[in-house]
């Protein structure tokens, strides 16, 4: 404990360090009051939002805005489903991957073109989430001057939340887009276990034990997914100089560490934001239209097997698809051999960076397929007799994002500690991710 307060001692004693975590908390702080802030012309006596089903789900991403008709109740979802477009073209389009190679000039127009992406998927999510959550009982105005305004709030609503999350990645700490989910899925951790304390009473403890035995293991078990690498040997060549062409210096030997989850959150953030287009788009047609009704009522609940057949699928292509465009063999095997490195018994170029995708493909998969059995698991601890609320902490997205995030904001102060001589947070941990090898850049 002494070492624990002595750590974050050293993490305020940096000037730098601390404006930025300050930084942080202070546009979190804003983005969740603006979660209270409800739309103009509801009365929010009248709302009927569900706590259960997918809208109830996207309701805990959102931090509760999305039951409460907030001027966030879009959140920050309508700009990862545009980043994700942007991201399918870039691998299909020439023209967006010439952008890519533009450098920082095309890095700026592809950003350009996802905040105009943006706004065109906000201006369609908010008018189905207007006709299929808020009622027509609840709306005190004009219903089409209602609709119009509302449309535009919320339009404005999730721009400021992109430009809250740039601003956090610019100059605060951590990922911004990815703390603003970690941040609204927190803010209902509290109502949830307090709910299933309730439910088990005295009688119960014994189970709510068990649970939370149960989900230390989980929570274990996506630290170690997240933090695993697989160490590919890497042997450096003896330089050689002068007439005689002498060897001079030792040949040095050091690891290309290859995450087994290089992508980290994304799959999960990104799968889960295409889960909820289904029920939003076939819940305005649900009344009149037989097939639009029945994927409205598959979709709409995390228990459904359609519903995590699906989105177990979505999450093991977006695995694959992020690792792709993140980690290129053939940069990473041109690099090896201007250095002068190479993997022992592979010959460099060609044969090395084939090397290096068959040990990505291998690592990827099992990964891959863990991360959409934990995502996966709420739907199994609601069947077992968990609660709904605490069911989707259970494993599942919000333990994901909440383990992903947590860990790399953790890695991000670490590098700011070791930069002035301080012991890092992690060192305790003794996490593979932090041993002493050497990367080839």
């Amino acid at each position: 404990m002494k070492k624990f307060f002595t750590t974050i001692k050293n993490i305020f004693s940096i000037e730098e360090l601390k404006n930025r975590i300050l930084y942080t908390i202070g546009l979190l702080v804003i983005f969740r009051l603006g979660s209270f802030i409800v739309l103009p012309g509801v009365n929010p006596d009248q709302l009927t939002g569900s706590s259960e089903g997918i809208f109830g789900m996207l309701n805990v991403f959102l931090g509760g805005a999305f039951n409460r008709a907030s001027i966030f109740a879009l959140g920050i979802m309508p700009y990862i489903s545009a980043s994700i477009v942007i991201q399918l073209l870039s691998v299909a389009v020439p023209y967006f991957q010439r952008m890519q190679k533009e450098g920082e000039s095309g890095r700026k127009k592809i950003n350009q073109i996802t905040r105009i992406l943006t706004i065109i998927i906000c201006l369609a999510q908010s008018s189905g989430y207007l006709v299929t959550t808020i009622p027509s009982e609840a709306i005190t105005i004009n219903p089409l001057f209602f609709k119009l305004s509302s449309t535009l709030i919320l339009t404005s609503g999730t721009i400021f939340c992109m430009w809250l999350g740039e601003r956090i990645t610019e100059r605060g700490i951590g990922n911004g887009i990815s703390m603003l989910i970690m941040i609204g899925i927190i803010s209902g951790l509290p109502a949830g276990l307090y709910g299933e304390v309730e439910t088990r009473e005295f009688n119960g403890m014994l189970v709510l034990l068990i649970e939370f035995i149960v989900l230390f293991f989980i929570v274990m078990g996506v630290v170690g997914l997240t933090t695993a690498v697989r160490r590919v040997p890497v042997q450096y060549a003896r330089q050689v100089v002068g007439a005689g062409r002498k060897q001079v210096g030792k040949s040095q030997r050091s690891y290309l560490p290859l995450k087994v989850n290089a992508a980290n959150v994304m799959p999960i953030i990104f799968a889960q934001s295409l889960m909820f287009l289904p029920s939003l788009v076939a819940g305005i047609w649900a009344e009149t239209n037989d097939t639009a009704h029945y994927i409205n009522t598959k979709f709409s609940t995390f228990t459904s097997w359609e519903y995590n057949l699906t989105f177990a699928i979505l999450i093991i292509l977006f695995t694959f698809f992020y690792t792709a465009i993140t980690i290129n063999p053939n940069q990473m095997a041109d690099d090896m051999k201007r250095n002068g490195a190479f993997v022992p018994g592979v010959k460099p170029g060609k044969p090395t960076s084939d090397f290096i995708s068959t040990v990505l493909d291998r690592i990827t998969l099992p990964g891959a397929l863990f991360l959409a059995v934990v995502a996966i698991l709420p739907a199994f601890a609601n069947g077992a007799g968990v609660t709904y609320g605490f069911a989707q902490f259970f494993g599942g997205t919000s333990l994901i994002i909440m383990v992903g995030v947590t860990l790399d904001t953790l890695q991000q102060i670490e590098s700011y500690l070791l930069m002035r001589h301080y012991e890092g947070m992690m060192k305790s941990g003794k996490m593979k991710g932090r041993k002493n090898v050497a990367a080839v850049q």
